[in-house]
């Protein structure tokens, strides 16, 4: 069981920066892939961004790449997003989540940008772009 707890949401203004934490309660020794997805009401949650568990391997939604970075901090067991140049239209509840890597094997881009990927969610965190 996974714990995933965000941080970091809130409100800025058009072409301003936030910078989103996820921290996992996940033991150090497990392997886990995490992620960032967002939501609006009524609309289907969309991939942000993944990380693979080694860091080696990251993977960005066509609507954010080149203005987001995804990285993870091992020694507190936390991933960030690094947001920059935000939208209004990017105002939305992000959620962290992750999914254990099983050893030996590879998975594809496609696999890490489906939110059925992922076993487990965070509560979310707000955030609203001000035009």
């Amino acid at each position: 069981q996974v714990k995933l707890v965000e941080s970091g949401g809130g409100l800025v203004q058009t072409g301003g920066s936030l910078r989103l934490s996820c921290a996992a309660s996940a033991s150090p020794s497990s392997a886990y892939s995490m992620g960032w997805f967002r939501q609006t009401q009524g609309k289907e949650r969309e991939f942000v961004a993944t990380i693979s568990w080694s860091g080696a391997t990251s993977y960005y939604g066509v609507a954010v790449e080149g203005r987001f970075t995804i990285s993870r901090l091992f020694s507190e067991n936390t991933v960030h997003l690094q947001m920059d140049s935000l939208k209004p239209e990017e105002t939305a509840v992000y959620y962290c989540a992750a999914f254990p890597e099983e050893p030996n094997t590879s998975y594809g881009s496609t696999l890490y940008r489906l939110a059925t990927t992922y076993d487990y969610w965070g509560h979310g965190t707000q955030v609203t772009v001000s035009s």
